[in-house]
């Protein structure tokens, strides 16, 4: 074991007991730090991202077997296991962050090609406590080096690769990847305002694609000045006439449908045209909804429809790249972690624009 530090046997996290509608979540002070394995790492966390899948956990509308949410942690390695410098080559002092995917096995078949989609995988907040926390480890073959030219509070909401409601960076960036389109090809955000909306518009521009955002009327002058090429509300009664009619009477390429809702899937498919790809990220909290497509539609209409839910480590660095030339900036908010149930709240009736951050005291 090797540290650059002086521990504390105790630190600060936000708790949950009992996720679920009631449940009690607090800011202890008293709960044990972690102590790595071999192949582990020690990270002090400097700040965390706070997306709606955090909260969505927390009331219990996903499974959550810990007492400590939170996936998008950012911070320095303190600590390291005795083979950790060798299964990560990672070093004591570099920040790392740490994201949904907290470890996977690296055995199985599916490892061998994607290791995203590990049937053994642990993750963050889930079943392995979380980033909401002052120190965490992780084993080092897991956590992600953040390069110099970004600040921990911008590069935490990059890391969020968890598919739900507003979560953001690697989950679009990876969605956007999966949509088949060329230089010059239309695409829809649903949710273009939101945590994760604001990131894929800026993420799609980038990759030379005209953008179609969709959200509230309040998030119209937000999604143009990221570069939308047009703004729809939702609530339009002619949206998809609109949309066809912008393009080119076909429709749109891609539509990435972010918002964990019904209703938005049951729109997005209606503005793909003929050969259009529809990537699902958000999850409506109604689990056993079913998209309305019919085998013959999915002829007919020749359509391809696909999940993401996380990204690679390759992705991931492509994306930090990007936010360290500042060609992709995510919106954010800072906030102290005291003021934990506030920015709870704001996520669960979506009233950030962007992203909170909690700074770790």
């Amino acid at each position: 074991m090797v540290t650059i530090t002086t521990i504390p046997t105790t630190q600060t996290a936000i708790w949950v007991d009992q996720p679920g509608e009631s449940a009690l979540i607090t800011l202890r002070d008293d709960v044990p730090v972690p102590t790595p394995k071999e192949n582990d790492i020690l990270v002090k966390i400097e700040c965390s991202g706070l997306c709606h899948s955090d909260v969505y956990n927390m009331m219990g509308h996903h499974p959550m077997d810990v007492h400590i949410p939170g996936h998008e942690g950012v911070g320095v390695i303190v600590q390291m296991g005795s083979r950790a410098s060798q299964v990560g080559n990672l070093r004591l002092g570099q920040r790392v962050g740490i994201k949904w995917i907290h470890e996977t096995c690296g055995q199985c078949p599916a490892c061998q090609r994607n290791n995203t989609v590990c049937p053994r995988q642990h993750n963050s907040g889930r079943d392995r406590d979380g980033t909401l926390q002052q120190y965490l480890t992780v084993p080092a073959s897991h956590a992600t080096p953040i390069p110099d030219g970004i600040s921990s509070e911008v590069a935490a909401p990059l890391l969020c690769e968890h598919a739900d409601d507003m979560v953001a960076g690697l989950t679009m960036y990876s969605a956007v990847g999966k949509c088949r389109t060329q230089n010059g090809d239309w695409i829809v955000i649903q949710g273009g305002g939101g945590g994760l909306g604001h990131l894929g518009v800026q993420i799609a521009v980038q990759k030379g694609l005209k953008v179609i955002a969709i959200d509230g009327e309040d998030k119209r002058n937000f999604c143009m000045g990221l570069g939308a090429s047009a703004f729809f509300s939702f609530a339009d009664p002619d949206l998809e006439q609109k949309i066809k009619s912008l393009a080119e009477d076909f429709g749109a390429h891609a539509v990435v449908c972010s918002p964990g809702s019904e209703a938005a899937y049951n729109q997005g498919i209606k503005l793909l045209r003929p050969g259009g790809t529809l990537v699902c990220v958000g999850l409506p909290s109604n689990g056993s909804y079913t998209m309305p497509l019919r085998p013959i539609d999915m002829v007919n209409r020749g359509l391809h429809v696909i999940g993401s839910a996380v990204g690679t480590e390759a992705e991931m660095q492509e994306l930090l790249k990007l936010a360290s030339t500042g060609a992709i900036v995510p919106q954010i908010e800072v906030m102290p972690l005291s003021q934990y149930a506030e920015a709870i709240e704001a996520v669960k009736t979506s009233k950030a624009s962007g992203k909170i951050v909690l700074k770790m005291p």
